[in-house]
């Protein structure tokens, strides 16, 4: 949005929906973003509100914009530009309500291109986060990494030099974080007796139903926490650096475990219809065990290592999860 303006020979607006990092760069907010966000999943079914979806599409015709961008959240922005399109018996395909697409990754441009959809590859938006941090053009080419000070956190949270740090990074959405924190807690609560000094440090998204929603329950994990709040890569990247691993989410946040070198377990918990659809649906299901069995054998340990834990040491370690966990 700032880089829009700086271009721009025009004054240029933005509004509708938002979070506070889009609210300090001037939109006006008509629908907070964090009453609802749907990540495309069955979920969406019962997790949408008609009214709201509506309340959306009315305030962006209000201000009748020249561009309708919409971020990630399929579930949701689906469904708006389709009633912003005159309605979903008219469409056909994904390239009768979407002009345009901007991929992140390099090789979504041309799957989009095969399906019939203008697209472009602008580049991963995590990367700014490399600029932002000054590491200039050197860094770059020694590949992406961000060194945060684990010194600089330590010396300001009071940690000792031999505590056992993890941070958590539960998501940015509201039914994100409540879904996975638990999760993660329990997690946490697994390892307590494991050392003699255990840290949770948790990544708090900057968005204020978030906020609310961690300051209320944090004190249900009995284990020392710190706050990490969103919007300064600096403090990020040092509670990451400081970490010796990481709990976090699906998605953006494990490209950010990447650059900060930080080993980290992926997880995600999809919503109570998906996973009844996993399990109810065969075919569905043994492509989820398929695609689990080659991640486990990418990451499975070589014979070299030692104190390996065997498959009936760690099960009763282990609780029933759910086929959408890994």
């Amino acid at each position: 949005m700032a880089s829009m303006r700086k271009l721009s020979s025009f004054p240029v607006h933005f509004a509708v929906v938002g979070g506070s990092m889009m609210y300090d760069q001037g939109l006006k907010i008509s629908v907070p973003n964090g009453r609802y966000c749907s990540n495309g999943d069955l979920g969406v079914v019962a997790a949408f509100e008609q009214g709201k979806l509506k309340e959306t599409a009315q305030a962006a015709l209000l201000f009748r914009p020249h561009v309708v961008v919409t971020v990630d959240s399929k579930g949701f922005s689906f469904r708006l530009l389709k009633q912003l399109r005159g309605g979903e018996a008219r469409l056909k395909g994904l390239s009768e309500f979407v002009d345009h697409v901007l991929c992140i990754l390099p090789f979504e441009a041309e799957v989009c291109r095969l399906n019939g959809l203008a697209a472009t590859f602008v580049g991963h938006p995590i990367l700014e986060d490399v600029l932002e941090l000054n590491l200039g053009k050197n860094n770059v080419e020694k590949g992406w990494k961000v060194h945060g000070s684990s010194d600089k956190f330590q010396s300001k949270h009071e940690i000792s030099s031999g505590a056992t740090i993890i941070s958590l990074l539960p998501g940015s959405r509201l039914h994100e974080v409540n879904r996975m924190l638990p999760v993660f807690f329990s997690a946490m609560k697994l390892l307590k007796d494991c050392f003699s000094e255990l840290i949770m440090v948790i990544h708090v998204a900057p968005t204020k139903h978030v906020e609310d929603y961690i300051n209320r329950v944090v004190h249900k994990c009995p284990i020392p926490v710190i706050l990490i709040p969103g919007g300064s890569p600096h403090m990020k990247y040092d509670g990451l650096t400081a970490s010796q691993v990481a709990l976090c989410i699906s998605g953006t946040v494990a490209v950010e475990m990447q650059l900060a070198r930080l080993p980290c377990v992926v997880a995600y918990r999809a919503h109570v219809l998906t996973e009844w659809d996993l399990i109810q649906n065969e075919a569905h299901r043994e492509e989820q065990i398929v695609a689990a069995e080659k991640v486990i054998e990418l990451l499975r340990p070589s014979e070299r290592s030692i104190c390996n834990p065997s498959a009936e040491e760690l099960e009763p370690m282990l609780s029933n999860h759910t086929p959408s966990m890994i």
